[in-house]
């Protein structure tokens, strides 16, 4: 979540002189050529007929529609801002897993949903237009869409998981992202004067090896070893990430009525787990 976190920082940093879709490219195409050296040991994988769609639709999710709404998204919002709105992340797979794999949902969890939706909603609309956010309201429902790819992408890994390593998972999505997002290196080439740029190639290169690689690696494990559920919680700890290094890095800062905002989200987060938390001890209570 750390790493993750950070990405949004990275990002901001890349976008400044890059286009956004040739920064992705370069982000899947580092992290495909670092897996590379494992690519006898995947060729050894079977893969069932089944499971294509399934795979053809997480490496849809995330990285291709999931990225394009994030680049788009950091365009147009700061890096805290949209931190912020990855709170609502484990409540949309929350919904997703009573809606796809008949996980229970209690009312407790619909009221924290509602709340977290209320508060990035009034994020959004109190945030201010800047030179680094032109329009932080519709980058701030960009991300939100990023979110809704994300909730995808995680309930199609949870299955997946199950048959196949998280390495070949995660290594599937570089590959994915690297061809979805090769034709951006043609429509917009970027000029000779920005190519050279060290602080933004070597935000590119953290986002390629420690970003895709090491986030992704260690969340799709962690993801095969625990429920969705409880690995989706873990994504709490992003904004919380996303935020301070936002201002300790781009000097980024919340308005009064974006902190609020932001507490609102909190609030309906914690309820919604909180009662997640109490129906499972009150199981293990009664089993015992």
């Amino acid at each position: 979540m750390l790493f993750w976190g950070s990405s949004f920082i990275a990002l901001k940093i890349a976008f400044t002189t890059h286009d956004p879709m040739q920064v992705i490219f370069w982000r899947m195409a580092i992290a495909t050529l670092l897996f590379l050296p494992l690519l006898p040991r995947f060729l050894k994988i079977r893969i069932k007929t089944g499971d294509v769609k399934l795979l053809g639709l997480m490496t849809l999710f995330e990285p291709c529609l999931y990225f394009i709404f994030e680049a788009k998204a950091l365009e147009q919002t700061t890096a805290s801002q949209a931190g912020m709105i990855t709170a609502i992340l484990p409540l949309l797979v929350a919904v997703g897993a009573a809606l796809w794999l008949k996980e229970p949902v209690t009312r407790q969890n619909i009221v924290g949903f509602l709340l977290a939706i209320a508060g990035a909603w009034w994020l959004s609309l109190s945030g201010e237009s800047s030179e680094t956010a032109p329009n932080p309201q519709w980058g701030n429902f960009l991300e939100f869409l990023a979110m809704l790819c994300a909730a995808g992408y995680i309930l199609t890994l949870k299955r997946l998981t199950a048959r196949y390593s998280p390495l070949f998972l995660t290594a599937l999505q570089a590959l994915a992202g690297t061809l979805f997002f090769l034709p951006a290196l043609f429509i917009t080439p970027t000029p000779a004067e920005e190519a050279f740029n060290l602080t933004a190639l070597l935000a590119v290169l953290y986002l390629g090896s420690i970003v895709t690689v090491g986030a992704y690696g260690l969340y799709n494990y962690g993801v095969s070893k625990i429920p969705v559920s409880q690995a989706s919680a873990y994504i709490n700890l992003i904004p919380v990430f996303a935020v301070l290094l936002g201002f300790l890095i781009l000097g980024e800062s919340f308005t009064q009525p974006q902190i609020l905002a932001s507490l609102l989200v909190f609030i309906g987060v914690i309820t919604s787990q909180w009662g997640s938390q109490v129906q499972r001890k009150a199981k293990r209570l009664i089993r015992f």
